[in-house]
């Protein structure tokens, strides 16, 4: 019932897709299909443009003669001039060439660095279905047959996949570019020659999945480039592996992830389709393949790629990938000429837009959602989470500071895309600093906070975004989740992913809300994993409030992940960022019974943490990293710190251990849990927090070496503690020190009206937004939503103006 169920709710062109695919697919299996065989030679020279066939190429030594010479179509500029690309490299990267050479020379031995783990052995020969780890072997039969996602059966695909998608190869070809060493040529011919003994067309896990065929077939075009004047790529080898990539055309054209998995999967198909169909025009259906890909290129970036420029699958790795995709197919079209709308740029642009403003202050990227820990092509030597080299091209290729100013140096990707030229390109770019330090992604629901653009500034990330899209294959259940770097050092992580199929366990504990710094209601995940890329339930955020302005960011969310714990539980999260200070974060939990609530806290791998229980002030877990620290205190009904053992992931296949905190309680009813971040550099003095007495709400007193702070939140109609009261939800006041009576800064967050040592300072007709004072003088420079003014205190806010008192 529940297939036919299935069958009626798909549309008539997914039937008529999926219908044709499963034909095509059955046709293959009976062995009827041309395309389960390679073409004979007489049948290859069929394939041809009419030209071709008249007799220009009358075998394979006159076919790859003129692939050797031929000035058209245009590849990447990297690859046009050898010798000048080998100068620039060794100018600009001195330590790369050993770096290149050494990790050809164990390529070369037979031992492979692939995902996160190190010095794998396929054998000798190298058996291309085997998976090293599990030591599984994935049977050779037809595709279709075969279940990659059971890790009983073939281990873990991804481990077999990386190694089968020959990316290696380039490196290969940079090793003999650097030293002419044919050696590297002799290894890319028997790898290449191997492969297609071992892999007959169709037949086993290397044709199971059309995004792996594509990104094989993009990595083997760059590998002819390189070892094209090579003796060791014999005419036969170049002929038989034509042969090949007019299957694997045909296979993509054919098994298209349009309805299977039409996010990452179809792009990179379609971009497949584009490479092949731009850089062998000598096949009758190159045209074909080269505007199939293109067409999809466009309709894709039209629906994956939001409004905001968040890729819509909410995985920073997979918007990584894309913005990769977009800029191969934009250069690869001005390169031959190929007009593109102009909306590929200005999507293009946004991509790299989002990625330059989560670029945490080290210069590394967050994790939110799955990563792979694969690559489009891999060009540089940069760990797996710094996307800066694609940050680097888009300035180059974009003519932007701002790009080139977050990625800081210049990328060996960008050499090789662009060419030495586009190296000068990017050096000639003045830098400037992005216009926004914080920036809120509304689409794609993450919000960045932070207070500069400098590798010592503070920066926190919320996701408050959709859980993924269609079956959230991708997705984390991460709602409300943060990361944060404390004067530069990253402290606060999503511990990223691990694994996909090799550990049950160990997914879905990556992807679980217990592996977020979040908060977990009676030990459930807000999203409740149903296997490696699907799911039970899906909690929906929704964002209610966001301000950025110079002094401070709000932020403030909900959603609905535990309403349907018994009685439900709503939770909400809201942010306050003093810049340059530190952060209050409340969550606010509403139910009408007993929880258990949890705030989880997954530090960085290498920081020293330790719990500290100062005299009269709460307890604080102390994170210590190599010039930061970052205290942390938490206040609520009876809480408690505890430590676990945490793992950290940076690295698809490799997990480290990490500390792990957990701040715990028990309530009945509604309740608050409110926690303090405030970071310093090593040399600064210690600040404490310690909560006072208040009437409708909490009060906290922030004391450090130069300031007096007083935080209030509102739970009822109005807060008060013994020097200030107010009906704002958030009350920041700043005093010189304890004695002070008149505030040196204000910062009010949804209120009315506010009173200081029982005067009443500041009344409003209306609700404020907010709010930001700051003393000069005996006058206040008041900003609110409105403008700003120069007032003395007390004031008035009537209509749409500020007016002092009299």
């Amino acid at each position: 019932m529940s297939n036919v169920k299935r069958l009626r709710q798909l549309s008539l062109d997914e039937l008529r897709v999926r219908g044709g695919q499963s034909v095509n697919s059955l046709l293959e299996r009976r062995g009827w299909s041309a395309l389960v065989k390679l073409p004979t030679d007489r049948t290859f020279w069929r394939l041809l443009t009419a030209k071709q066939i008249e007799g220009e190429f009358r075998s394979a030594d006159e076919l790859l003669g003129k692939f050797r010479t031929r000035n058209t179509p245009n590849f990447f500029a990297g690859l046009s001039n050898r010798k000048e690309t080998v100068r620039t490299l060794r100018a600009y990267w001195p330590d790369a060439e050993k770096q290149i050479i050494d990790k050809a020379d164990r390529i070369a031995e037979g031992r492979f660095d692939l995902l996160g783990l190190r010095d794998l052995s396929f054998g000798d020969p190298i058996d291309w279905q085997l998976e090293p780890v599990s030591g599984k072997r994935a049977p050779l039969e037809h595709w279709s047959r075969l279940n990659y996602l059971d890790a009983d059966l073939i281990g873990d695909k991804k481990i077999v996949w990386e190694l089968n998608r020959h990316q290696y190869f380039i490196t290969l070809g940079q090793a003999y570019w650097l030293t002419g060493d044919e050696r590297y040529a002799q290894t890319f011919a028997a790898h290449l020659d191997g492969w297609m003994d071992q892999n007959p067309p169709k037949l086993g896990i290397n044709w199971a999945s059309s995004l792996e065929v594509a990104f094989r077939s993009i990595a083997w075009l760059w590998a002819l480039y390189f070892f094209k004047d090579s003796p060791s790529l014999t005419a036969a080898t170049f002929l038989r592996t034509l042969k090949f990539l007019y299957l694997k055309a045909r296979h993509l054209e054919t098994y298209l992830s349009t309805y299977f998995s039409p996010n990452t999967h179809l792009t990179g198909e379609a971009l497949g389709l584009f490479y092949l169909g731009t850089l062998l025009p000598e096949f009758r259906a190159a045209g074909r393949w080269r505007d199939g890909g293109r067409r999809i290129l466009l309709e894709q970036m039209l629906r994956q790629i939001q409004p905001d420029g968040v890729y819509f699958e909410q995985s920073s790795y997979y918007h990584r990938y894309t913005t990769d995709f977009y800029a191969h197919f934009l250069i690869l079209s001005r390169l031959n000429q190929k007009t593109v709308p102009e909306e590929v740029e200005e999507k293009l642009k946004l991509l790299l837009d989002h990625l330059m403003h989560i670029t945490r202050p080290d210069g590394t990227t967050p994790f939110f959602g799955d990563d792979d820990g694969g690559r489009l092509i891999i060009l540089d030597r940069r760990a797996a989470n710094d996307f800066r080299a694609t940050l680097g091209t888009g300035a180059a290729l974009f003519r932007r500071g701002d790009y080139k100013y977050v990625a800081r140096e210049p990328a060996e990707e960008t050499l090789w895309l662009l060419g030495p030229q586009g190296l000068q390109e990017f050096d000639r770019l003045d830098l400037r600093e992005p216009e926004q330090q914080s920036r809120a992604f509304a689409g794609g629901g993450y919000y960045v906070m932070r207070d500069g653009w400098t590798p010592s500034a503070n920066y926190l990330v919320i996701d408050c975004g959709p859980h993924g899209m269609a079956n959230c294959g991708h997705a984390h259940a991460d709602a409300l989740s943060f990361e944060l770097a404390a004067r530069g050092s990253t402290m606060l992580v999503d511990p990223g992913t691990y694994t996909y199929t090799g550990s049950k366990e160990r997914r879905d504990w990556f992807r679980g809300s217990t592996a977020h710094n979040t908060l977990t209601v009676d030990g459930q995940s807000s999203s409740e994993p149903a296997g490696p890329f699907s799911w039970n339930t899906i909690a929906h955020c929704e964002p209610r409030t966001w301000i950025s302005r110079e002094r401070f960011d709000y932020f403030e969310g909900t959603h609905d992940g535990y309403e349907r714990c018994a009685p439900p539980v709503t939770h909400s999260r809201g942010v306050l960022f003093l810049k340059n200070d530190y952060w209050v974060i409340r969550d606010r939990v509403n139910s009408v019974g007993e929880h258990a609530y949890d705030q989880w806290f997954h530090f960085n791998a290498g920081i020293e943490c330790s719990v500290r229980a100062p005299e009269g002030f709460a307890s604080k877990v102390r994170a210590t990293g190599d010039s930061s620290v970052l205290e942390i205190a938490g206040f609520g009904s009876q809480t408690r710190w505890q430590r676990k053992e945490g793992l950290v992931s940076k690295c698809y296949g490799e997990s480290v251990a990490a500390p792990l905190y957990v701040f715990s309680t028990t309530a009945n009813g509604n309740t608050d849990l409110l926690t303090f971040l405030l970071p310093r550099t090593k040399s600064e003095s210690l600040s404490s927090v310690r909560e006072v007495e208040a009437i409708g709400g909490h009060a906290f007193e922030v004391v450090g070496e130069s300031a007096h702070d007083i935080v209030m939140i509102k739970t009822g109609s109005r807060v008060e503690m013994a020097r200030l009261a107010s009906d704002f939800e958030w009350t920041w006041a700043r005093f010189a020190d304890e004695t002070a009576t008149i505030p040196e800064e204000l910062v009010l967050i949804g209120g009315q009206w506010l009173e200081l040592e029982g005067k009443e300072v500041l009344r409003s007709g209306r609700r404020i937004n907010y709010l930001v004072a700051s003393r000069v003088g005996d006058q206040f420079r008041i900003e609110t939503d409105d403008g700003v003014l120069h007032l003395q205190l007390p004031i008035v806010f009537e209509g749409q103006e500020l007016r002092a008192r009299g």
